[in-house]
């Protein structure tokens, strides 16, 4: 794979940056404080607010750091919320990268540092149950290769951004998105773009636009009805 290259985003938390496609794979504003605000927040948070489960499946497309996959385990530990997290990652890091991924400094329990390792090191296509509440399930494969017999709760679109990855956006892509969401399944993501909005209304599900996370002024939320 490309080299990458570790960065300090402006809440202090790293991120990576992809030489090839001149892009880094967090917001430049904050690592943590973005996935945490899109994926967390305005992700699971109102997902439990609006439909009250206690088991949500996720799919997430792009593991790349590892970031939201820690950030949504120790989520399901505090609200006692069972999650089952399927991730997609044709480009897996290399050991010397994650390992020194400076994201347990944002959490008050320091061993998150442990449980993040246990995540990267995993093993590909098998389910890894980390504790009681979360479980995950790493695949190398393109989302448009990924096959699946049942339905997610909630999808977080992590891609790189459409100017730099343009495939990852076509409505094609949206449009087996949103088949693989349940019935008032959540659809999020950092990006805003128009074309984005208008291909989430054509393929049948309400969209919001958010207020974005510090340093972007608008995100975007999809639900299936």
């Amino acid at each position: 794979m490309t080299e990458v290259k570790i960065i300090v985003t402006e809440d202090g938390s790293h991120s990576l940056y992809h030489a090839e496609l001149n892009e880094t794979y967090h917001s430049f504003h904050g690592a943590v404080q973005e996935s945490r605000y899109v994926f967390l927040k305005e992700g699971l948070d109102f997902l439990l607010s609006s439909f009250d489960l206690d088991n949500i499946r996720v799919l997430e497309v792009g593991f790349g750091t590892g970031l939201n996959a820690i950030l949504t385990s120790e989520w399901a530990v505090a609200h006692e919320v069972r999650v089952e997290y399927t991730t997609l990652e044709p480009f897996p890091l290399k050991s010397e990268v994650f390992e020194a991924l400076n994201y347990h400094e944002f959490f008050d329990d320091k061993t998150v540092k442990e449980r993040f390792l246990e995540l990267h090191k995993a093993d590909w296509e098998q389910e890894f149950q980390q504790n009681e509440f979360f479980t995950i399930l790493k695949s190398e494969d393109k989302l448009q290769d990924f096959n699946n017999n049942s339905f997610f709760d909630i999808v977080f679109f992590d891609a790189f951004a459409p100017s730099k990855q343009s495939e990852m956006w076509d409505l094609e892509v949206i449009e087996k998105t949103a088949l693989l969401l349940d019935s008032n399944g959540v659809f999020v993501t950092y990006c805003a773009k128009g074309q984005l909005k208008r291909d989430l209304k054509a393929v049948g599900l309400t969209v919001e636009t958010l207020p974005g996370p510090p340093g972007k002024k608008e995100m975007v939320r999809g639900v299936k009805r």
